[in-house]
């Protein structure tokens, strides 16, 4: 006979009333010594962030891991992207949109129109090469999905803005590191 109770319970008793107020009421201690606590946590993040900065994998955000993450980095820094003259482009029209006089200002429309299209054109065509080629190079890898969106979005932003920086230039050569170039 079913007496109602089952096996998958909590493994313990519920807690009077009065038990769960006083485990409430001992709050939570800080850190007895929190300056040193905040400045290895600090440190820790400027490692973390030169890390990054330089390149190293161990420190790239969870989007940014992988194999084809690389691949597609690899792909759109390889060539020069309508996203990187997007924002300077914008500034030049801004500029002219200051300048009275109609025919400036319908050149300034014309040119802000075929920036646009421009770039929605070329990230266009970036997304539909990576949908393509990605699923042919890595067959059984989950992260496929979204690399093309990744890419896409990589490639709207300036070169020297980039996070992860690219590892290779515009036209396939290598990219000397930071660090090379202080030295």
């Amino acid at each position: 006979m079913d007496t109602g109770e089952s096996n998958t319970g909590k493994g313990r008793p519920t807690p009077k009333r009065k038990e769960a107020q006083a485990g409430r009421k001992t709050g939570f201690s800080a850190p007895r010594d929190s300056k040193n606590a905040r400045a290895r946590e600090r440190d820790a993040r400027q490692q973390a962030r030169a890390g990054l900065l330089a390149g190293d994998s161990r420190y790239f955000p969870t989007r940014d891991r992988g194999p084809v993450r690389e691949y597609v980095r690899d792909q759109i820094d390889s060539r020069r992207t309508a996203g990187e003259f997007f924002i300077p482009g914008a500034i030049i029209v801004m500029v002219g949109a200051l300048i009275p006089g109609k025919t400036i200002q319908s050149i300034v429309m014309a040119v802000w129109a075929t920036l646009f299209v421009f770039v929605v054109f070329d990230t266009a065509i970036i997304g539909f090469r990576l949908r393509r080629s990605l699923p042919k190079l890595f067959p059984n890898d989950s992260s496929v999905k979204g690399a093309a969106s990744y890419g896409a979005l990589r490639a709207l932003q300036l070169r020297r803005f980039r996070i992860p920086p690219p590892r290779i230039g515009a036209g396939g050569k290598p990219v000397k590191s930071k660090a090379a170039k202080n030295s």
